[in-house]
């Protein structure tokens, strides 16, 4: 099946100029181009544009989760009826394993696992495997960090067909080296159940249930049922069901595996010994010999991605497997915020291999844990071709990689000019802040805040919610899909103002957000650089009432280099707009396709979300109540409030506000 593209809009403004430019440049055979788009000018749809002409499998690289679920959410509704995954870490907390010398210090590794998240990879890589082309894999970096061996993954898949010779117990032997399990109740995700002559299937990443007939020892009939009722769907031919995990292997590989691991044992006891570092080498043999028992046994252990190397067959020192293997040869590379993206790529390895080097020095790790790591800048390059970077403030690296040629996009298809950068004085700055957002909010827009530290940000969200004002903050600590919510309830009007750190500079679409603060945006550094400061202000300019201030002692370089490079789009854009008689309009929302990412997030919230239900509670007084009745309540409703703020439930917090604020006005009419 063929991308294609679906929208009601066409190309506009310089935009069909770029999508011509960059096709040009890739048919060609050029490596790579550069599109310098400024934030609102269509960056994202002249992309899905060059996908639909060049017909080939796309990764789109970002650099964080929030953007990688919004671009997902995009290409989602740009490309209906073609294959649109997503592929970040899912981890919603990860502590890794290290050692620290100097303190002797061991730092045992720790996790959680987002189940939702976990489906989506598999079915991103069993969509990559199954032969299609139209697909779009949105990723975060994690795409370049260690996963299983395709040709194990694909080796592992259960292919079946209508009158094929199987016996349900050979069947049911090939779904468990899938890392299927057996249920004798409901069926949840990779579990299989077995009634008579029938089994029942439920697929590793998607809510499908399979019933398989047998008659003897062949294959009689494949229905695609409904799980709960049992309703056949449709009668199939044949059928494939995927491995459960990414992280597959065969048993031909766990018994060599198995025998290298216990010969590099041996080596560097023996090292350990030579060196007469007795402790090390009695805590290898005790660790790695305890490993090997639980593989052999259960078929894994804790940590066993540092044995990789050996399910995956790999030489030592070779780069692991990752999600750029699935993909075939010929695919398109899109590098979404370059200038951030291709830094975090460079800094990968380096922080890594210092962590493992300790574990491996002192024995808490065999070598080949080394070998466990994301890819090098230099193995990276070498694994894709054809590459678009996209960025609104392009680097020399980006600029060298496309032969100093820049397609540049400055003009917006809604006619929105560059918001002006307006620079205010440091002093009295929040004061200064609350009016304009009382203003803002008036004009039922929205505002974004950014500060420099963690603190700062929910030190100034608990401030404005002591005077009232709908807010909520964001920043690395909150988990993925919680941070995407937190930019839907915005949208939909559930708070006014986000406060942010560094996760609302590159390419946030919120086209609801009319104000942008920079607080202390002379503290020059990486927070406040000219690229960040662009990116920043860049948030402004989906409205036609767009505004930044900048709070500051001092204009610094960076502050003057935005503000003229600012002023230099804004003359291009002014005259475009006259010259084609053009009236600027408010950008409208982009896709909201990634919501589905919600979904089992929100259900399970409101499951288990005691302050929600609290929230629900409006007859908080006695009937004849007194001063002191309503002095108790106002408490209490102050003390859920916090409650809530510290659960993050912050819908929760301002309603028990909203009790809280109204229980005080009635004490102080008497």
């Amino acid at each position: 099946m063929n991308f294609k593209l679906e929208s009601r809009y066409s190309p506009m403004g310089d935009q069909q100029e770029a999508i011509d430019s960059i096709v040009q440049t890739l048919k060609e055979g050029q490596k790579a181009a550069t599109l310098m788009g400024v934030t609102g000018s269509g960056k994202t749809f002249t992309v899905a544009n060059v996908i639909e002409r060049l017909q080939r499998p796309t990764l789109v690289l970002s650099h964080n989760k929030t953007l990688a679920a919004q671009l997902y959410g995009e290409f989602k509704n740009f490309f209906p009826q073609n294959r649109v995954e997503y592929f970040v870490s899912y981890y919603d907390y990860y502590q890794p394993e290290a050692y620290i010398p100097t303190t002797d210090t061991y730092i045992e590794k720790d996790l959680s696992i987002n189940e939702e998240i976990d489906r989506l990879r598999l079915s991103a890589t069993t969509a990559l495997l199954s032969g299609r082309r139209d697909i779009i894999v949105v990723s975060s970096v994690s795409c370049l960090y260690g996963i299983g061996n395709p040709e194990d993954f694909h080796a592992n898949c259960v292919h079946i067909a209508i009158n094929e010779a199987i016996s349900q117990q050979h069947f049911m032997r090939r779904l468990v080296d899938s890392l299927y399990t057996r249920s004798e109740k409901e069926l949840s995700r990779a579990t299989f159940r077995l009634m008579g002559n029938t089994i029942d299937v439920m697929t590793a990443f998607e809510d499908e249930c399979y019933r398989i007939r047998f008659d003897a020892n062949k294959v009689a009939c494949i229905e695609h049922i409904d799980p709960l009722s049992a309703v056949v769907i449709e009668r199939l031919e044949e059928v494939t069901f995927y491995p459960s995990n990414l992280f597959v292997t065969t048993h031909e590989r766990i018994g060599k595996a198995l025998d290298e691991i216990c010969i590099d044992l041996g080596k560097e006891v023996a090292q350990f010994e030579a060196q007469e570092r007795s402790l090390e080498a009695r805590r290898l043999r005790q660790r790695v010999e305890y490993d090997m028992e639980m593989i052999k046994e259960l078929g894994y252990c804790p940590g066993i991605e540092n044995y990789s190397r050996y399910f995956d067959g790999r030489e030592e020192g070779s780069r692991p497997f990752c999600l750029l293997d699935y993909f075939p040869k010929d695919y398109l590379l899109v590098v979404d915020e370059s200038h951030v993206t291709i830094p975090q790529v460079r800094g990968m390895y380096g922080g890594d291999a210092k962590r493992k080097e300790n574990l491996v020095q002192y024995g808490f790790r065999l070598k080949a844990a080394k070998d466990n790591r994301p890819l090098r800048f230099e193995e990276f390059e070498k694994l894709h071709g054809a590459t678009i970077y996209v960025s609104a403030t392009p680097t020399d690296f980006e600029i060298a990689e496309s032969s100093g040629e820049i397609v540049e996009q400055i003009i917006r298809p809604t006619g929105l000019i560059d918001p002006a950068l307006e620079v205010r004085p440091q002093q009295n700055q929040i004061d200064d802040l609350l009016e304009e957002i009382d203003r803002f909010v008036r004009q039922q827009d929205k505002v974004i805040v950014t500060t420099i530290t963690k603190r700062m940000a929910e030190e100034l969200s608990r401030y404005m919610d002591r005077i009232g004002i709908r807010n909520r903050y964001i920043h690395s600590d909150i988990d993925t899909l919680e941070r995407v919510q937190i930019l839907e309830d915005l949208r939909e009007d559930r708070f006014d103002v986000l406060i942010g750190v560094n996760l609302l500079r590159e390419g946030i679409d919120l086209p609801e957000v009319a104000l942008v603060a920079i607080l202390d945006a002379d503290k020059e550094g990486f927070l406040r650089n000219v690229r960040s400061i662009t990116q920043i202000s860049g948030r402004a300019a989906r409205s036609t009432r767009g505004t930044v201030i900048m709070y500051a002692q001092n204009i610094t370089k960076s502050m003057l280099a935005a503000i003229q490079e600012s002023n230099r789009r804004r003359v291009k854009q002014i005259e475009y707009n006259l010259k084609n008689g053009i009236i600027p309009r408010k950008a409208l929302k982009s896709g909201e396709a990634h919501s589905d990412l919600l979904s089992s997030v929100q259900s399970q919230n409101e499951q288990n979300s005691t302050t929600k239900q609290d929230a629900k509670t409006f007859d908080i007084l006695p009937k004849n109540f007194t001063r002191e009745d309503v002095e108790k309540a106002a408490l209490e409703q102050q003390n859920k409030m916090e409650e809530a703020a510290r659960a993050l439930d912050f819908q929760a917090a301002a309603h028990f506000r909203d009790e809280m604020l109204r229980l005080r006005a009635l004490l102080e009419r008497g």
